[in-house]
């Protein structure tokens, strides 16, 4: 009895055993299966953004003046160096002034002897005209006569020219600056000849205020259209790596620089150097800043670089169309319409609604890619401003796809 008893427990155990493994099969079995995620996601969120135009330039004096030398020597006197600071006047260098000083002498002599011919074309000419009343020359010898008082009189002016411009060449065989700055460059030596013949040399180069920069950029064709005078930029240069300055846009210049068709215009921007960090040649790396908005939605910019492989576009028509083959209510002509492009109306739209509109990936729940069209702001490398579409705070967007399943990426 005590056998039978034992023997009807376990039997009870195992049908419960077994039931319960049915059950749980049964549940499992009713369970749906959600694959893992194989995209990376970022959260919709709200914050500022602000784009920038980045540009290199190269930092310059505002003014800067090169010396040069309208007359040839030598060099006897060197009077400036690297890095001095001059002032407007102050002798820079002195040219040999031996040959100027000859030229100076002859010029001197020749308006000598021209004012003793000019002194015998007058005695000459009184004298005639005494005669002539007389009859005891020509009129023709008195016309003669004061035709040599006029030719002495233009020779004494062409001697007072060229006694003029050897002066002048003997005060430009001295260097001076024109202007209070400092010297940035020196091309001339002691005892080195200047040869001032078909181009002037260029002896010295002044930079009047370091303390007043500026930065020469190349901004792209593209770039120039958000660009307005006064707007504010920051910079970095090699030099000090951890230190950013600021500037400020002064000029936007017309001329157009195209190097292997690529169109570049150079913008000017001012920079205060009270410091004199800044030397002049740094290049520099420039953001300026053409818009800033304050709390909007953003996402982030990589989910608009994120595209979906070929395979995972075929894969999601099918599931599409199976979807709507199954559905009782679905048509043929819905069927084609989900085929159709999503730009079929693009002829319709404005350029601007073509240019910032955009298709996102958010994920459903399967974990499948779901697309979404949006339109947006202002944008840099990290957020994007989102003004239009369906997607609202706290969606999950995709950036890109994990692992070795590369359906899209940055």
């Amino acid at each position: 009895m005590a056998f039978l008893t034992k023997k009807k427990i376990a039997l009870g155990i195992a049908l419960l055993v077994i039931g319960g493994g049915a059950a749980a099969y049964y549940s499992k079995s009713k369970t749906p299966v959600v694959p893992p995620p194989r995209f990376r996601t970022a959260a919709v969120d709200s914050g500022n953004i602000t784009q920038t135009v980045t540009a290199t330039g190269t930092i310059n004096p505002v003014a800067l003046i090169n010396i040069g030398s309208q007359v040839s020597g030598t060099v006897g006197e060197l009077k400036a160096d690297f890095n001095d600071h001059v002032v407007k006047g102050q002798v820079l260098l002195k040219l040999d002034p031996t040959i100027f000083n000859a030229q100076v002498r002859q010029a001197e002599a020749q308006l000598a002897s021209a004012k003793a011919s000019l002194r015998l074309a007058q005695a000459t000419h009184a004298r005639n005209q005494t005669l002539v009343t007389q009859s005891f020359i020509s009129p023709l010898a008195l016309d003669q006569s004061k035709r040599e008082v006029d030719v002495a009189q233009a020779n004494i002016q062409l001697s007072q020219a060229q006694l003029a411009r050897a002066q002048a060449d003997l005060d430009n065989s001295v260097i001076r600056s024109p202007i209070d700055g400092v010297i940035i460059k020196r091309t001339i030596d002691l005892g080195q000849t200047v040869a001032a013949s078909f181009t002037t040399p260029q002896l010295f180069q002044i930079a009047r205020d370091l303390t007043k920069m500026q930065i020469d950029t190349s901004v792209s064709e593209a770039d120039v259209g958000s660009l307005k005078e006064g707007q504010e930029a920051r910079f970095v240069v090699d030099a000090y790596p951890d230190k950013e300055f600021n500037a400020r846009m002064r000029q936007f210049r017309l001329a157009a620089n195209v190097v292997q068709n690529v169109v570049t215009y150079n913008v000017v921007l001012d920079v205060d150097n009270k410091d004199e960090l800044l030397k002049p040649g740094m290049t520099a790396q420039v953001r300026l800043l053409v818009g800033n908005r304050q709390n909007v939605l953003r996402v982030p910019t990589a989910a608009l670089r994120f595209r979906l492989s070929d395979e995972e576009i075929e894969k999601q028509k099918k599931q599409e169309a199976a979807a709507a083959s199954a559905s009782a209510s679905a048509s043929a002509s819905a069927v084609a319409a989900n085929d159709a492009p999503s730009d079929d109306d693009a002829s319709f739209r404005s350029k601007a609604d073509l240019a910032r509109s955009f298709r996102i990936y958010t994920l459903d729940d399967k974990n499948q890619p779901k697309p979404l069209d949006v339109k947006i702001g202002l944008s840099n490398f990290r957020y994007t401003e989102v003004v239009g579409g369906e997607l609202k705070k706290g969606d999950k967007v995709i950036t890109r796809a994990i692992g070795n399943d590369q359906a899209g990426g940055m």
